[in-house]
Order: C-alpha cells, then sequence, then structure tokens
C-alpha cells in the first residue's frame, strides 16, 4: 500500500461550483482548512499479476512490509509480506511454490490445503506471519528428494492417488493428498467413514470421490504391508483395492 494523500474537501473552484449552479461552501464551514486523508488503493500479488481491480485497505493494515523467517518444506526461506498477505499468497507469488491452488479464496473447497506442523489447514485463511516458528508443508514437499538421488521418492498416498486414477483435472489433488497425507500421519487404519470426514472439506468437482477413498484406502494397504512408496509405473491398473472391489 502507498503512503496517504492529503486531498481538500473543495475540489472545485467558485467559478465551477457557479457554472453548475451551487453554492460556494463558507471558508469557516472546515475549521482549519484540513485536509482529508484518502487512501491509495492496494493490491494484493493475486491482484497486481491477474490485473484484477483494487481494493480499499481495511483501517488495521500495516503498509509497511516485513521480513519473515519461514520454514517450508524443510528449508529456511526469507520473504518478504505486508502484515495482511496470506500464506497462500506468500506461498504461490513470492516463493513459486504454485502446488498449492488459489481456488474459492474464502475457505471452501479445500484445494490451498497445506500441513501446519503436520496438520492440514487452509493457507488461503492463514496469515503468512502466523507460520512463523512452524514447520510448512506444500506438496512440493510430500515427495522430499534424499540426498543422492537424482528423483524424489513419492509419497505412498501420491502413489496411491496415482495408480487408482484418483484424479482428472487435478487441481484439488494436492489438497486432497496432503489432507490424506495428515489424516495417516495420526491414524494408520482408518475406517471409511473417517477417510470421509478428514477429506470433507476438500471438494472436486469430476472424480465423485470413489476413487479417491480408493486411494486412500490403498495407501493405507501399502503402508501396512511396507510397500508404500514402490510405485506400479501401470498407471491405475497397476494395484487392486485393498478389498478387491471398487468402494461404493
Amino acid at each position: 500500500m502507498r503512503t496517504l494523500l492529503p486531498l481538500r474537501r473543495s475540489l472545485s473552484g467558485p467559478e465551477e461550483l457557479a457554472r453548475q449552479g451551487k453554492t460556494p461552501e463558507p471558508e469557516d464551514s472546515h475549521p482549519g482548512d484540513k485536509p482529508l486523508l484518502v487512501p491509495r488503493v492496494i493490491f494484493s500479488p493475486r491482484q497486481a499479476k491477474l490485473g484484477l481491480p483494487p481494493r480499499l485497505p481495511s483501517a488495521t493494515i500495516n503498509a509497511e512490509m516485513r521480513v519473515l523467517q519461514l520454514e517450508i518444506n524443510g528449508d529456511a526461506r526469507e520473504v518478504a509480506a505486508h502484515d495482511h498477505w496470506t500464506l497462500l499468497e506468500v506461498l504461490r507469488y513470492s516463493l513459486g511454490l504454485v502446488g498449492s491452488k488459489q481456488g474459492c479464496d474464502k475457505g471452501d473447497c479445500g484445494s490451498c490445503t497445506v500441513l501446519f506442523d503436520g496438520k492440514p489447514v487452509l493457507s488461503c485463511l492463514t496469515l503468512a506471519a502466523s507460520a512463523v516458528g512452524h514447520q510448512v508443508t506444500t506438496i512440493e514437499g510430500l515427495a522430499p528428494k534424499p540426498t543422492g538421488t537424482p528423483q524424489p521418492v513419492l509419497d505412498p498416498v501420491q502413489v496411491a492417488f496415482n495408480d487408482c486414477g484418483a484424479l482428472q483435472c487435478g487441481f484439488c489433488q494436492p489438497g486432497m493428498m496432503l489432507s490424506a497425507r495428515a489424516l495417516l500421519n495420526t491414524n494408520a487404519e482408518p475406517s471409511r467413514e473417517e477417510i470421509h470426514q478428514a477429506l470433507s472439506g476438500n471438494l472436486c468437482r469430476c472424480t465423485g470421490y470413489t476413487q479417491i477413498v480408493q486411494a486412500v484406502e490403498t495407501a493405507v494397504a501399502r503402508i501396512a504391508q511396507g510397500d508404500g512408496a514402490s510405485a506400479s509405473g501401470d498407471g491405475p491398473a497397476g494395484h487392486s483395492p485393498p478389498d478387491g472391489g471398487v468402494p461404493a
């Protein structure tokens, strides 16, 4: 946000007011002739990139930027941000981590889900400044690259989503997988009802959720067998669901 600019109340001279048939206000109508402070508009990173119309700042917004020390996907990152910037805006537009999707921007769709100390949060509703001192994991960090290997080792959830064909357009997939991973971090053998509950905040308009639930159950079965990170390479037909059929 830029600095406040003084603007006097009288924007038209006496001649212009007379031409419009208006009577000039008395000189003492505004004691001291104090200027009004008119805030200039502000742009979020997304607004600036997409050319969206600006919005007026809240009176509580601090115009100054500050440097945030963040831990993203195990790496220390330093980024300058306004106090009102969300974690999603910083991840996408300051750090280039575009795996976290910007959908509804009001906490309804779940496509912006990231892990906050291992727990799923909606990054579009989380201030970036609140992430200081916490570990943030995005979809880019779900498959860490071990030292000395050219390719990352996929998480069992990622492998299962791929093998079960649990995506179509793919927009919801990062949030879905991170919500599933958060569930398996605390519950190694979730029931189907618990899977439904864990994914209830993530919306998908393509698959109907059947293959998504199937993928989570497949990941659970493989982790229990100790082969969760081994990709089949055969696509959706590479592995059968744990119960041999398609979940209802």
